[in-house]
């Protein structure tokens, strides 16, 4: 389900070096927040030049068309704009905060592709860095398993969860598509895996013929 994702990581995984903590984090808040930054204005870029070429001379159906097309952008900005937030603040409401980017996941990613997104997210409150990267790791994982886990099916569901218990916020991920034989080791899952980490966050992951569950279980800091 994981794919190989982006090469723009692989100075932070590198093996042979292994910084402190301290600068750990300050890698991962610079890479992430330029990554967002970066991306939020391409797509703002991309929306106005859409309107521009097509302003003039376009058809009912075009104009439809164009008009979808924007909104999804703007859902991808909205989206780029939840996970880059966070540097100002301590904490975030979780039920606001992951509603709203399934909401932005669905707009730009599940349904162009038939699949419906079912959240149900506990209300309470996160440590903002924990709450951003859980966003990060939730939509890498949504994002896989859309590209992967319906081959050969249409209207697929996405499920995400999150409740508190026990001082720790469980996330969960689970798809009711064609599952995989095992967690693929490329730079995305290493990714992953960093992110998790980085929040003293532990995930664990079930596949069967009936679909994929990714479960994150992260100890709360306030």
């Amino acid at each position: 389900m994981l794919d190989a994702g982006s090469q723009s990581f692989d100075h932070i995984m590198h093996p042979h070096r292994i910084p402190d903590v301290a600068e750990q984090a300050v890698d991962w808040e610079l890479v992430i927040r330029e990554a967002h930054h970066r991306m939020k204005n391409t797509l703002m870029l991309l929306v106005a030049s859409v309107r521009t070429d097509f302003k003039c001379g376009r058809s009912r159906q075009l104009s439809a068309a164009i008009n979808r097309f924007e909104r999804r952008v703007v859902a991808f900005g909205e989206l780029y704009q939840l996970l880059s937030n966070g540097a100002d603040i301590e904490t975030v409401s979780v039920a606001d905060f992951f509603e709203r980017l399934c909401e932005a996941l669905s707009e730009t990613i599940l349904e162009p592709a038939d699949i419906r997104c079912a959240a149900s997210i506990e209300d309470g409150t996160m440590a903002a860095t924990q709450c951003h990267r859980l966003g990060l790791i939730v939509t890498e994982l949504v994002t896989n398993a859309a590209k992967h886990a319906f081959p050969d099916q249409s209207a697929g569901l996405i499920g995400v969860e999150a409740f508190y218990c026990n001082q720790c916020w469980c996330f969960s991920v689970t798809d009711n598509g064609t599952g995989v034989s095992g967690l693929q080791r490329g730079t995305g899952a290493r990714i992953l895996e960093g992110l998790a980490q980085s929040i003293q966050a532990q995930m664990y992951y079930e596949s069967t013929q009936g679909g994929t569950r990714v479960t994150i279980v992260v100890p709360a800091l306030y």
